[in-house]
């Protein structure tokens, strides 16, 4: 039976039934059952503020962004538009700070964030943004005027001695997370590597 056959025979099945109220029915208000008053809960955060904006303008976003792991990247860019691109934010990054822009990668709720996205996706209705930023190959930071400085040979454990402890290891989880762009995937990988250099003891 087709769609429309079907939707035909149900109406006329409803056509055939009386009809228990009249077309003038009015419901007795006394009758209605007693109710208490219903107050709504408060929200647990104010609603952000509209901007009041010009006509044919649009409103602007602030965004900040911050590394853990290289704690002199602390940047707030104010006034950016809605439809600006990652990659338009990380040429403002590059040009404070000198990182190349190939290394760089940006996160929003520690998830990595392509190229092509506009921080209107990830705002919705905010005004304020908060991303993290990820320095891949610990490139420095320069700030403008600052001269520059060769980095030190690093030191410490290295070799054999660096594997037996877990920052190498977080470490390493950390970067397949984010060049996968998958975390199920990155724990997998993860996985794999610890447990062949586990196996070779």
């Amino acid at each position: 039976m087709t769609e429309v056959a079907f939707a035909k025979s149900f109406l006329a099945a409803l056509d055939a039934k009386p009809t228990k109220l009249s077309a003038d029915h009015v419901e007795d208000p006394k009758n209605y059952p007693p109710r208490s008053a219903y107050i709504l809960p408060k929200n647990p955060r104010p609603l952000p503020k509209r901007q009041k904006l010009a006509p044919g303008a649009e409103r602007s976003l602030i965004v900040s962004l911050r590394s853990l792991r290289n704690p002199p990247l602390d940047i707030t860019l104010k006034s950016q538009p809605p439809n600006t691109s990652i990659l338009n934010l990380k040429e403002s990054i590059h040009a404070q700070t000198s990182i190349p822009i190939d290394k760089l990668r940006v996160l929003h709720k520690k998830k990595p964030v392509p190229d092509s996205k506009v921080l209107k996706d990830l705002a919705g209705e905010e005004e304020k943004l908060e991303l993290s930023v990820m320095v891949i190959g610990g490139a420095a930071v320069m700030r403008e005027g600052d001269e520059e400085v060769i980095p030190p040979v690093a030191q410490g454990e290295s070799g054999a001695a660096l594997l037996k402890g877990e920052e190498f290891w977080s470490d390493l989880k950390g970067f397949l997370t984010q060049r996968l762009r998958n975390e199920e995937q990155g724990e997998k990988v993860y996985g794999v590597f610890r447990k062949a250099w586990e196996a070779q003891k």
